[in-house]
């Protein structure tokens, strides 16, 4: 190191932590030297800005119908092992007979998926996911 320089970002605060310390390279770049609190303030607010950029995206999406927001008490049906398949056909608001109709496959089909009593194809399960909406996986 070439040259230590200390001066004071703020001169009429004089406090310790408000000193900012620049030194100078052997090959001659000039770095600042902060305290670590002001540091971590500055990552916090860096951190700050990148979330609320991440949820205007997710707002755009939603507003844009690329993204979807499913209630609580949708997802805690999910979490809790209930039928896949029920939970979304419940929360698209459709029948049994309507999904079944939507899906090309039989009522009686689409009720023994619903109640466990056969996982049905995979065929079945993709026309299910199509006319859910939803991809396979989430039928899964």
């Amino acid at each position: 190191m070439a040259a230590v320089e200390v001066t004071p970002r703020n001169p009429s605060m004089g406090k310790k932590q408000d000193i900012i310390q620049y030194i100078q390279t052997a090959a001659g770049e000039r770095l600042a030297v902060i305290p670590e609190a002001e540091y971590q303030r500055m990552v916090e607010a860096l951190e700050d800005g990148l979330d609320v950029e991440a949820a205007r995206e997710i707002l755009a999406r939603i507003k844009d119908r690329t993204e979807e927001v499913i209630p609580a008490e949708f997802v805690n049906r999910l979490l809790d092992g209930e039928n896949t398949v029920k939970v979304w056909r419940e929360f698209r608001e459709m029948t049994v007979d309507e999904l079944a109709e939507k899906a090309g496959i039989g009522v009686s089909d689409l009720s023994a998926i619903e109640t466990g009593e056969c996982d049905g194809s995979f065929g079945s399960i993709k026309k299910i996911a199509a006319a859910l909406r939803v991809s396979v996986d989430e039928l899964a």
